[in-house]
């Protein structure tokens, strides 16, 4: 069982990069090669020596391919233990060789859904022999090696070169782990499209499955251990993106820098350069500018003490004079649809900034799964894709927003849905002045906003608050009209709101009788 050599090899793949390279070098030992449709085609194009499946079984592929390796003389081939001596009888009576190492990855069906596939054509995606073979091989890796990843090719030769041909255990058992994780994974990405399809929200069973994209040197704090998994490979952010320069993102980094691009995202680039500043997954600054400089400027004065350290999103192609201006301070990670090599240049400098680039924005309207772990289960909803126009909002209070303010609620709204509960956010001329996050009361994060208001007028030379003349938006309702005064007395001349309080109509009196504009959205934006 330690060491099994390799003498005959089944190879069926979809996904035939480094196959004649990995075949040739099998054959080369001398390992006999069964192969099946398109990869034998493409191992005979390439001069290799291939024995048809068919005439192992002595069955044609039938009903366009559905039909071709599911037979005794595959699985008892997989399945049959060398060391048992009626598996190895009823081998020979029935004329079963045996099959050291399988080499299948699957039809393509994620990609074939990826690119909006119609129905009939997904379902002839769904592999049926590729997955019962793996399967069988994984379960009898005391014999077998089984591959589903290009990238073991290299392993699996190298051991094969330090063993005379054949691999040991330790090898084999990883080879059916990760094979196992694929059919799983498959199996995940066929039953949640067919929920999908189907309409389906809360199917009585539903798989989650990723891929491993990174171990991490550690978790939330440094005795957690931690590892990154890719879900959806084609959405831009933070899983997909290019990594140019910097150490090697940590567990904080990875979630923080998500909530950065995805709040950036909110923003079409068409409309304007915009920057967030994130820290510990909230937004400490979001703002508009006329140039990505300019933005980046307006969102640091914000909260120049909270933006040390943080995380930086935009949502246009990163400049050198933005990237002279991030480098004045200590910064984590930025990331950007694309950067100009200007700017990466100036980057250069700094070898532990991390800069990562995606390609594009993700689409805010999309509307993936989120999944939550709690003890002994998963919480699963809709990713908090709710978004407002000006023809949604309802005016309740007797004075009507100017159209200034209007932009700034719109504007205020959509950073709040990215800020912790409670969350107020107090924005001015298309920038957050001030961002209470995660308190308890709504009141609080009120309090907290207008003094990091206040503290940045000071740090920045103003005369007065930066909350003077400014909207505020409240990701859920005043229960009590206390909030929304404490608003008020910060400044604020505006502001924005889910509504739906059983205090409603205290609130509206409270709010004409400061003098406010206020707006109900029907929406709220709760973020635990």
């Amino acid at each position: 069982m330690t060491l099994v050599p390799v003498r005959r090899a089944l190879l069926s793949v979809s996904d035939k990069t480094g196959l004649v390279d990995f075949a040739t070098a099998l054959a080369g030992r001398g390992v006999e090669l069964l192969s099946t449709g398109g990869t034998a085609r493409t191992l005979r194009d390439a001069g290799l020596t291939v024995i048809d499946v068919a005439e192992v079984t002595g069955f044609p592929e039938m009903m366009d391919g559905r039909v071709k390796t599911l037979h005794p003389k595959v699985h008892g081939g997989l399945l049959a233990l060398r060391d048992n001596p009626e598996h190895v009888a009823a081998m020979e009576e029935h004329g079963i060789g045996g099959i050291d190492m399988l080499v299948v990855n699957l039809y393509p069906f994620e990609e074939t859904v990826a690119k909006g596939a119609d129905y009939d054509t997904c379902i002839e995606n769904i592999d049926i022999g590729g997955p019962a073979m793996i399967r069988a091989a994984a379960k009898n890796h005391a014999h077998v090696a089984v591959v589903v990843d290009t990238e073991d090719y290299a392993a699996i030769l190298s051991e094969m070169g330090e063993n005379d041909g054949a691999l040991g255990y330790a090898l084999r058992q990883r080879l059916a782990q990760t094979a196992y994780a694929r059919t799983a994974a498959y199996d995940a990405a066929v039953s949640n499209w067919m929920a999908g399809a189907t309409n389906e929200f809360a199917p009585r069973r539903r798989a989650f499955a990723g891929t491993l994209s990174s171990t991490l040197r550690y978790g939330e704090n440094p005795h957690q251990k931690a590892a990154f998994y890719v879900e959806d490979a084609s959405r831009p952010g933070v899983a997909t993106a290019v990594q140019h320069q910097g150490k090697e993102l940590s567990y904080n980094n990875i979630n923080d820098t998500d909530a950065a691009f995805e709040l950036v995202a909110e923003f079409n680039p068409e409309d304007g350069p915009v920057c967030a500043i994130i820290k510990h997954a909230n937004p400490c600054g979001v703002a508009r500018g006329k140039t990505l400089t300019e933005a980046y400027m307006r969102a640091f004065d914000c909260d120049r003490t909270s933006a040390f350290g943080g995380i930086v999103a935009l949502n246009q192609t990163l400049d050198a004079a933005t990237a002279e201006k991030i480098v004045e301070i200590f910064t984590e990670v930025v990331i950007a649809p694309e950067a100009t090599d200007e700017a990466k240049a100036v980057f250069a400098a700094k070898k532990n900034l991390r800069l990562l680039t995606t390609g594009g924005l993700p689409n805010p309207g999309h509307t993936p799964l989120t999944v939550r772990q709690v003890s002994g289960g998963l919480l699963v909803q809709d990713k908090d894709t709710g978004r407002i126009d000006e023809e949604d909002l309802k005016p309740v209070t007797k004075r009507r927003p100017s159209a200034a303010e209007m932009s700034d609620m719109v504007f205020a709204w959509s950073v709040a849905k990215h800020v912790k509960s409670n969350a107020i956010v107090y924005v001015r001329d298309g920038a957050t002045v001030g961002i209470g996050a995660g308190q308890m009361s709504r009141v609080d994060s009120s309090t907290i906003a207008a003094l990091k208001a206040e503290r940045m007028a000071r740090d920045c030379g103003l005369p007065e608050s930066l909350a003077k003349g400014s909207v505020v938006a409240s990701d859920a309702f005043f229960p009590f009209p206390d909030g929304l005064l404490a608003a008020a007395a910060a400044g604020a001349t505006a502001v924005i709101q889910p509504g739906g309080s059983m205090r409603d109509a205290e609130v509206i009196e409270a709010a004409d009788e400061a003098g406010l504009a206020m707006l109900f959205t029907g929406m709220r934006h709760f973020r635990h």
